[in-house]
């Protein structure tokens, strides 16, 4: 190639390469789950329950990544917590354990490159998708039940709420680094299920004597737990089906990073 088309091939990329950080992520995070969905209507980020997982990240450049997320999480709600009369009066609980799988996209607002003295920290947005398995759980009398085997809005045996399901997810962060090879983030992101079953209420009452025909006097207690009567009537709302289950999670995490700076060529004289 001619030496001049050479070196204005060169000067042309030099803006989009000189800071070019390509190269992978490993790490892990600790943090805190909130639920949000039928048994906790109100925007409080109280009763934290634990989370954490372990993060892979690939770098493209200084200003976006890909990141896949294995995450677990707990998360927990009581009716007898809740400021709204009606909901204590409805005296349902739950809690579940969350394994969730996510890929999501980061944008960084600041030019952003490893052991940089001048790039070391930004703020960034993500967004991406989930796929996650649960299994509401309650206590009644001192025993743990499996929710989804009662049926408590009379789902018909075999037609019972899936395990597993789907989120949108969405949140921002920052990261800085330590030095070349370590850095922390921080991150706070919204999961909006595609389920409204994550805390097995949904819909309304069913049928307590068909119910209890189905699957037993269990069943009937687990449904209907209100503590005024008449709330568990057949057809009575039980859960807002408009609106689906949500989760948020907040966490710190360590990554070691495992790239190198991408530096363009220099074109010599031949």
């Amino acid at each position: 190639m001619d030496k001049k088309v050479s070196g204005l091939i060169a000067l042309f990329l030099l803006p989009f390469v000189v800071f070019s950080q390509k190269g992978v992520e490993l790490g892990g995070w600790l943090g805190t789950s909130y639920y949000f969905g039928d048994l906790k209507t109100e925007l409080k980020f109280d009763q934290p329950r634990p989370a954490g997982g372990v993060n892979f990240r690939y770098n493209f450049n200084e200003r976006l990544a890909a990141k896949a997320s294995l995450n677990y999480a707990r998360i927990h709600a009581d009716d007898a917590n809740s400021t709204n009369t009606f909901e204590r009066n409805r005296n349902l609980k739950f809690y579940s354990d969350l394994y969730d799988l996510s890929i999501q996209g980061e944008f960084n607002f600041l030019t952003y490159i490893h052991g940089s003295e001048d790039y070391f920290f930004t703020p960034y947005l993500f967004a991406g998708f989930s796929g996650f398995a649960f299994s509401p759980k309650t206590e009644l009398n001192g025993t743990t039940y499996d929710l989804r085997s009662f049926g408590t809005e009379g789902q018909a045996i075999g037609a019972e709420y899936g395990r597993f399901s789907m989120t949108i997810n969405y949140g921002f962060g920052v990261k800085w680094d330590l030095n070349v090879d370590w850095s922390l983030n921080a991150h706070i992101s919204a999961y909006n299920s595609a389920s409204d079953y994550i805390d097995d209420v949904s819909n309304v009452y069913p049928d307590l004597d068909l119910l209890r025909s189905l699957r037993g006097d269990t069943a009937v207690s687990l449904s209907d737990r209100s503590i005024v009567e008449g709330i568990g009537e057949s057809g009575r709302q039980r859960g807002n089906s408009k609106n689906n289950d949500m989760y948020i999670l907040f966490g710190i995490s360590i990554m070691k990073y495992f790239g190198q700076l991408n530096c363009p060529k220099i074109v010599k004289d031949r």
